[in-house]
Formats: C-alpha cells, structure tokens, sequence
C-alpha cells in the first residue's frame, strides 16, 4: 500500500494558483512548533514523556527531526520544533487515534500547549545544505491571504436525534464577537449531513483565543450541554482531560482555501460533504482542491469560495455560491469537467454516498451533489465581518 508520505514525494511541488490563499499540496516542507508551558517541577516527568514520544514518533512516515528546547529565562516554558517532508504525513498522524495515544502522558505535565506550522519558504545554509536542496523542496511563492483563519469541528449525535440537535444548534444567542483587541469571531456556519454535524468558523487574529472565548460563553456552554446527551462519544465539559480528547477527536482542520476574485456579499454558503473511502481521505482532498484551483480561473464556475476541511476519511467542502445551487450548473459547483474527472472522484468515495457505479451523466451529477450537500442549521456573521 502506498503511504501518504510516498504519494507526496512521488510527487512535484508546483506553483499555486494567485487564487490559493492556503494549502497543504504544495509539496514543500513542512515545519511545526509546539509552545508548552510546564507545571512546575514537572521538568523531569515532562522530559521524560517526550523522550518516549520522540521515540515512537521517528518512526512515522514524513518525519524527518525534531528538537527540544528549554527557555533559559523560564525553566516551565519549553519548544518542541520538528520537520516534516510534506504537511500531508504530519497531518495524517496528528489527526490519527496513534497520537492521542501517544501525547497522552504529557498532559498530566503541562499547564497549557500552542501549535503552529509553517510551509518552509527560505533557508540558509553551506554547501551540504545546497546539496541536499533537491529533496528538501520549499514553498515556491509567499501566500496573499484575507487575515482570516479558518477551522471547523464536526462530530456525531445518536441516530434517530437528528431533528432535536439541529433545533438546539439553531435557538442560542449568538457569542460576543469581540475576543479582544486583536482578536474577533467573523463567521459560524453549521450543517448537519445525517448524523453528522460540521460546524464551520472564521476568525480575524488568534485562533485558540478565539475558541476558548467562545468555550467560556454561557449561551455556547448550555448549547454544549444540551447536546451532550445526544452524542455518540461521549464526554464530560466538567473533565478538562474529557473535553480534550473529545475536542481534539473533532478538529477538523482547513487544507485549502481558494478565491475566485470577486467579491459578492449576497452570495450563498452551502457545504459538501464527500465520506472517502478509508484510507483515502488526503487524496480526496487533494483532487477536490486540484478542482477547484482550476474552476477559480473558469468565469462560468459560480462558486466563488471554497474552503476543504479533512480529517481521516470525512473531507467537507464548504463553497460560496453566486446565486442559488439549484440554478447552477452541477458539474461546475462539483468542480467536474468530463466523465473522467467524475469517474476519478467516485472512486475515492465510500460506498456508503450511494454511487454503486461511476457517475458519468448530468442526471448522476445532480445525483451525486444532492448526496453530498449538507443541510443548513445556521449560519451567523458578526456585525463588522
């Protein structure tokens, strides 16, 4: 079988398209910085965890290193850096139940953690450096973006309480939008596809500020915890280590993000929803973004945003739409061009989307869309978004 790490390096990175303002195809090196505040005298027992870490992560597809840090000014605030060959690989393990497992025994260390990756764009080196630069590939251009982070969550209720969770996601007062001075929630938009529920959202400034200031609201506390009952895995937002791993089992992280250009404030969101088969989601992913690369340069495309989140085999793409989706052509809100294209798709889709054959009429692309579209719960903008 074919790892995803082999995929990718059988593979050249490329330029993007001026439309992509975020992705993780490209090809290039990948680098991660992890921020984590130690208990105090948890040094050792933290030192430990990682060394054990360390070992059990060497031997993940797409690792290449990784270093331990320790202020010099603050012995509780420590720096893990590693690389990776291409964010696929370090994705597909972040995302994986391998990894809950294994960072377990450092959180009864530390007070709190903060990641971020980078796609390597410049570097400095001699000679050895130089030589090695052909399989040490680099972002080929800086990415424009709008100042806008993207994220989403998305988990499952119990069969049967679909009707009851959509109404309790629908009736709650909207969060403060404002987190701080530097930091405010933009957008929320929630589907549900079945049992499945995607909640979607837009920030301007930090991220995990963001998520803990709307964590902290009344209005989304008591939401969360009228759902509790309601879903498949359960959890306890009293357990901080509960709500952890339930959080973390819901990330549902933005792999690419492209812009057409114009810019229509009466455009319509939609979201699709595309269950790949196992094992099969990253490339699913990254054929839908191909896709949609190529319809940003199409003026017949009306989509003009989509966004791809995936995590294991759920890949959903959320698109804003000139006009409204039944009036638009559904080859083109697919990103579908010819049969072949078509037939390339299905084949990464589990069959459980109801394709027993390959689709290739336009009666089984309005099949195929209505499979995938997600039913609307809400969808909110802050005032100044």
């Amino acid at each position: 079988m074919t790892t995803t790490s082999e995929q990718v390096a059988g593979s050249r990175a490329r330029q993007a398209s001026h439309h992509v303002s975020q992705s993780v195809f490209d090809g290039s090196r990948l680098r991660v910085v992890l921020l984590v505040d130690v208990h105090d005298g948890a040094q050792q027992e933290f030192l430990e965890a990682y060394e054990q870490l360390c070992n059990q992560v060497a031997s993940v597809p797409g690792h290449v290193s990784d270093q331990l840090c320790q202020s010099i000014e603050n012995p509780s605030q420590w720096l893990i850096t590693s690389e990776w060959e291409s964010a696929p690989p370090f994705l597909a393990w972040v995302n994986s139940e391998e990894h809950v497992r294994m960072v377990e025994p450092l959180h009864s260390c530390v007070r709190d953690t903060r990641s971020l990756r980078f796609h390597v764009v410049r570097e400095t080196g001699g000679p050895a450096a130089d030589a090695d630069q052909a399989d040490r590939r680099l972002q080929t251009a800086p990415r424009i973006g709008d100042g806008v982070i993207r994220h989403a969550l998305t988990f499952t209720v119990k069969p049967g309480s679909e009707e009851i969770v959509a109404k309790i996601l629908a009736d709650y007062e909207s969060p403060e939008p404002r987190v701080d001075d530097t930091t405010r929630l933009c957008r929320t938009s929630l589907f549900m596809h079945g049992n499945r529920v995607v909640r979607a959202v837009e920030v301007r400034g930090d991220l995990l500020a963001a998520l803990r200031h709307v964590a902290r609201q009344p209005e989304v506390r008591a939401v969360e915890e009228a759902i509790n009952p309601h879903l498949e895995q359960d959890r306890d937002l009293n357990d901080p280590e509960s709500a952890r791993v339930f959080f973390t089992r819901a990330a549902l992280p933005a792999v690419h993000h492209v812009t057409a250009g114009e810019q229509n404030p009466q455009a319509e969101r939609y979201a699709l929803y595309y269950p790949a088969r196992p094992e099969r989601g990253m490339q699913l992913a990254e054929l839908l973004a191909r896709r949609d690369e190529t319809a940003a340069d199409d003026p017949r495309s009306p989509v003009l945003r989509s966004t791809i989140f995936q995590r294991d085999d759920v890949v959903v793409r959320l698109i804003d739409v000139r006009g409204r989706l039944q009036d638009a052509d559904p080859g083109l809100l697919l990103g579908l061009s010819d049969s072949a294209q078509v037939a390339e798709l299905t084949t990464l889709l589990e069959d459980a989307a109801g394709m027993d054959a390959p689709v290739s009429k336009g009666g089984d692309l309005d099949r195929l869309l209505e499979l995938a579209r997600m039913d609307l719960v809400t969808d909110r903008r802050s005032p100044d978004a």
